[in-house]
């Protein structure tokens, strides 16, 4: 594929129509998919890592983990400071991420459970980053963690992947693959199909042979890694979960080391995920972009910022975030641009040429900020999650729970979120509490 686009006139492209905010499309038709699936586009890989926090990475100032794929795809690439997931846990961050809408448009606001009613999930009626570029003509494939419903009615080939082989719960054991309620997790497409082997070494061999098997064709990658997300085993380690015995959840203690041998687990399967496109001749043919689902746990490290996975504090979903396309997005940069995952689906499309659907989208395309360092400019997002609540416009972010004050933060200042302003900016309180009701009122009209 090396060649098969002209990179001048992407770029061209990038900074004109594809270059606006991926809010509405109401003027582009899409091309037929007879067409789309001649054409030759970029490939797209997203990464997505489980409850790995903002200070996690070597990259992002831990000096006790060794990452130095992803620390080179930061250093030839564009490393995120202000980057978001939209919401701090994990189902409904990647309803939003397939979908570009805040996940409260499609009613998924809380964890799945295993334990749970199973009839809960992603509708296969939504439209999906995914869908749109199977449209398109890309071969489409997800390795690794689902989180958006349980039945085989919800599975990922449901929503525009042609394969999938992971777990659809939560989180399985690394070794048996037995998800926390006791049910054996591991999918090709809808079917069970158990697979042996460390969940992160499985999702990194599919991920490689995939690439191998369609190098000659543009395709989208979702690679959902299970770790560092509990429970916590390194490569190597016994089984915790056994077939027919009873799971028992208990608070992790003194797992260090084996979390920062998941991480570096995770960070050597990247370096084979790249090896293998440079391998292909196609890594200057394909956009990578890494990111976490949400905040770590107190397992691991947010860095300087407030809050745990749970809480809207910056450390329940500012999160590391990397995007890599040699010679494409110019390399050595970091952006303290505020994005979120959101942002993802219109990004994704303008990367592969791909008119928007006719639907409100809540992102915006980061593609000229990431070629041409375009500003994103002065953002209003919104967080929910049981009954937290916050807002973020510009520097301010304010946070509200029940039978507590509301608390302000000038986060240029104070990052950390230690200080409390509201009762020095009464009337930028009362505004941005307005406008989250407003929000929410919006959002849960649709779900």
């Amino acid at each position: 594929m090396t060649g098969t686009f002209d990179r001048r006139e992407f770029l061209k492209l990038t900074a004109g129509q594809l270059a606006s905010s991926a809010v509405e499309s109401e003027t582009v038709e899409r091309k037929p998919a007879e067409k789309a699936a001649a054409r030759r586009g970029p490939n797209i890989i997203l990464i997505v890592a489980d409850d790995l926090g903002y200070g996690d990475l070597s990259c992002y100032g831990n000096q006790e983990i060794s990452t130095p794929n992803l620390d080179r795809m930061a250093a030839d690439g564009v490393r995120f400071t202000d980057f978001h997931s939209s919401a701090p846990v994990c189902s409904p961050t990647r309803a939003g991420l397939l979908t570009g809408r805040y996940q409260q448009r499609c009613g998924i606001t809380e964890v799945i459970l295993a334990a749970g009613p199973r009839t809960q999930g992603l509708a296969p009626e939504e439209i999906t980053f995914s869908k749109e570029l199977k449209r398109a003509g890309y071969r489409t494939a997800l390795f690794g963690k689902w989180h958006l419903g349980y039945l085989p009615r919800f599975n990922p080939d449901k929503h525009g992947f042609e394969e999938f082989r992971g777990f659809v719960s939560g989180n399985v054991d690394y070794v048996t693959h037995i998800d926390q309620a006791g049910y054996a997790d591991w999918w090709h497409n809808s079917e069970l199909s158990p697979e042996e082997g460390y969940t992160t070494e499985l999702i990194t061999r599919h991920s490689v042979r995939f690439i191998e098997e369609n190098k000659e064709r543009p395709f989208f990658l979702y690679i959902a890694h299970a770790a560092p997300h509990s429970p916590y085993q390194a490569p190597g380690d016994p089984p915790r979960r056994l077939p027919g015995q009873p799971v028992k959840q208990r608070r992790a203690t003194n797992v260090g080391p084996t979390y920062r041998k998941m991480i570096e687990a995770m960070d050597e399967g990247i370096g084979r995920v790249l090896g293998a496109l440079r391998a292909a001749g196609i890594e200057r043919d394909t956009f990578v972009f890494f990111f976490s689902d949400n905040g770590a746990t107190h397992v691991g490290s947010n860095g300087p910022f407030r809050g745990l996975k749970g809480s809207l504090w910056e450390g329940g979903h500012r999160v590391p975030a990397i995007a890599y396309w040699p010679g494409t997005v110019p390399g050595g940069r970091v952006s303290h641009e505020t994005a979120t995952c959101l942002d993802l689906f219109p990004t994704f499309l303008a990367v592969a040429g791909v008119p928007l659907p006719k639907i409100k989208l809540d992102g915006v395309n980061l593609l000229p900020h990431l070629t041409q360092a375009v500003p994103l400019g002065r953002r209003r997002l919104f967080w929910a999650y049981n009954e937290q609540r916050a807002m973020r416009e510009g520097r301010w972010k304010l946070v509200t729970q029940p039978g507590q004050k509301p608390f302000l933060s000038d986060l240029a200042a104070d990052p950390g979120e230690q200080l409390n302003l509201a009762d020095s900016h009464p009337a930028r309180v009362i505004a941005m509490t307005e406008a989250i009701a407003a929000w929410e009122k919006e959002v849960r009209r649709e779900a």
